[in-house]
């Protein structure tokens, strides 16, 4: 695969001073065309040791204006980013519509070095690259445009740089008894290297493996590069359709479904509601105070109809927590400042540390569920949204955290009942608005959009529990109980 890449491709001084000028304009003019295409751009600059990396983000930073951009290099995880998914510290660093960034081995830093010291085998490199190929495909998908650039050098190129760098006064502070390791680490490496590449270049992000020995031809090669491939993004931009599809899809009905099966009537006398919630919630107390001491972080999530008693749930809920330990996060249309990332990049930035707890009031699957019939998501852009969805549970799964999906169930005459009542009662009234009157007017393509939510989303290891809450005692009970079963199989 390096065959190539190890042979000294090199253009003279006068050469790259010619071409400068030009390129930096060009450079300039993509990023400034970048702002108004509403695309980001993220530039993966990767490769051995020695082999320029830093010279090259030096360069980049130096000729892109850098109030528009941001570089990124990510060391071994800080205990922060150790108390959450691997990847949360990659979505944190993803800049917003209209800009650049550079990263400096990006995500695949970790996992080359986790494998060449043998913290991880094969089996577990390949399961890695598979995340990183989602995680890829999943903004490249949402309009990110990802450019990957790796920089390779022969063993013995490698040798004389370090050797010529070591002598050097000014240089030698460059090379650390790391990299004289990973020189006799040269062969190791550059299979695993291979593997990565191998696995990671993909039609949505290709990797484009140059050789770094040479400054001038490094520099232009990778700039040459970033202004063609934007530009060319740029024009398909242009040319782009922005018929929004979300309403064209036909909504199937059929006498049976997940929601029309559950049992509605199922009622709790105030009695024993009063005295279950009593014990439920000191059971809870009592896990959630475990959850902390072993750093189990938890995630809940619900979903339901509009005045199904999501609100007077997560309030039961809360009460028998620590304030200190929990976050409520309700989830309504995104802000400015959201709109300029991926719809998921929202629910990453709240999720909790190890220990702590995150209950959403309404959540992720607003994409499949409110922007698909609302028409806000394209029909391509809530479809693959399920996969995505399904991806990053996983990930949180896999990271410890216990997650739970509720979805509050009521009939379309107990909705009725609930909006008179607030409309009625003063305190209440700040609940009612004229978007839930309207919404009641889709109440066959939610229901259909719901039962295709729950069907496709509903996995082993996230799976939806559906509340029956016509009876809101009855909904708060099975809620409680449901969490206590869940932290009871998790913690012991």
């Amino acid at each position: 695969m390096f065959e190539v890449a190890e042979l000294k491709n090199k253009v003279s001084k006068s050469a790259y001073e010619a071409e400068l000028s030009l390129i930096r304009e060009q450079l300039l003019n993509v990023q400034l065309k970048l702002e108004t295409a509403a695309m980001p751009v993220l530039i993966v600059i990767a490769g051995v040791d020695s082999s320029g990396k830093g010279d090259l983000i030096a360069k980049l930073n130096e000729w892109f204006d850098p109030r528009f951009m941001s570089t990124h290099a990510f060391g071994y995880p800080s205990d922060e980013e150790k108390e959450r998914p691997n990847h949360w510290r990659y979505w944190m660093s993803l800049p917003p519509r209209g800009r650049i960034a550079i990263y400096a081995m990006g995500w695949y830093g970790q996992v080359l070095s986790d494998r060449l010291n043998n913290r991880i085998g094969k089996g577990q490199l390949e399961k890695e690259l598979s995340h990183l190929n989602k995680l890829e495909k999943e903004l490249t998908d949402d309009g990110a445009l990802i450019l990957k650039f790796w920089l390779h050098l022969s063993k013995d190129q490698q040798k004389k740089l370090v050797s010529k760098q070591e002598k050097n006064p000014e240089t030698s502070w460059r090379v650390t008894e790391t990299e004289k390791r990973h020189l006799k680490l040269y062969e190791k490496f550059v299979n695993i290297c291979e593997q990565v590449i191998r696995h990671t270049s993909t039609p949505e992000a290709p990797w484009l493996i140059l050789n770094g020995l040479d400054p001038y031809y490094r520099r232009l090669t990778t700039a040459r590069h970033i202004i063609e491939q934007v530009s060319l993004r740029l024009e398909s931009h242009q040319g782009a359709s922005s018929v929004n599809l979300g309403e064209s899809i036909a909504h199937v009905k059929s006498g049976v479904s997940l929601l029309s099966s559950l049992n509605l009537k199922k009622k709790l006398e105030r009695s024993e509601y009063q005295e279950q919630l009593a014990f439920y919630q000191g059971r809870i107390s009592q896990l959630s105070h475990s959850a902390r001491q072993l750093k189990k972080s938890t995630l809940l999530l619900f979903e339901g109809w509009d005045a199904a008693g999501k609100g007077g749930v997560i309030r039961r809920i809360t009460h028998a927590m620590d304030a200190r330990n929990y976050r409520v996060i309700p989830i309504a249309a995104p802000s400015d400042e959201e709109k300029t990332h991926h719809y998921l990049w929202r629910f990453w930035r709240h999720l909790p540390r190890d220990g702590k707890a995150t209950i959403y009031d309404r959540s992720w699957y607003g994409r499949v569920l409110v922007e698909r019939v609302e028409g806000f998501a394209t029909t391509a852009e809530w479809m693959r949204a399920y996969s995505e969805i399904n991806d990053f549970e996983e990930e949180l799964t896999e990271h410890g955290i216990i997650l739970l999906k509720f979805w509050m169930h009521i009939d379309k005459d107990e909705q009725w009942r609930r909006f008179k009542l607030r409309e009625d009662t003063a305190y209440k009234r700040y609940k009612i608005t004229t978007d839930d009157f309207r919404n009641r007017e889709k109440w066959e393509l939610y229901e259909s959009a719901v039962n295709e939510m729950i069907t496709r989303t509903s996995t082993e290891y996230a799976p939806w529990h559906l509340v029956e809450a016509n009876d809101k005692y009855f909904a708060r009970i099975k809620v409680l109980s449901e969490l206590c079963k869940v932290y009871e199989k998790e913690l012991y």
